[in-house]
């Protein structure tokens, strides 16, 4: 069936690196925008960041600019998001999700076609 596997996630301490990794299974992942998304307990879940079906556009939430990218390899149909100098804040359940909109404006809106099952990330020391 048509499915995105979300890997990568873990324990690490404050100030650590993670990457997450969104592999599609059943569909093409080129035609489509990947969204991350993360909730943590007690929260809404939020729009982390984006990256279009090419790569060459990108969008971020404020809360994670410039410690967090995103990248895809097509060829691999999949996705990552690297996470470096984490947070406390950080921690959460991290979800890929995947949508056929060619660009990454207004990413955490909207909705998604496919949703992964979500990564857990426990950012403490």
């Amino acid at each position: 069936q048509l499915q995105l596997v979300e890997s990568g996630g873990g324990l690490v301490q404050p100030g650590g690196s993670l990457r997450l990794s969104c592999a599609a299974s059943g569909f093409t992942l080129d035609n489509y925008i990947i969204g991350w998304f993360r909730q943590a307990p007690g929260k809404e879940r939020e729009g982390v960041s984006c990256i279009s079906r090419s790569g060459g556009s990108k969008g971020y939430a404020d809360s994670v600019k410039g410690r967090f990218t995103s990248s895809r390899d097509n060829a691999k149909n999949t996705v990552y998001l690297q996470m470096n100098n984490l947070k406390p804040e950080d921690t959460a359940v991290y979800y890929c999700a995947a949508r056929t909109s060619p660009l990454c404006i207004n990413f955490w809106s909207g909705s998604y076609d496919y949703w992964g099952q979500g990564t857990q990330v426990t950012v403490s020391s």
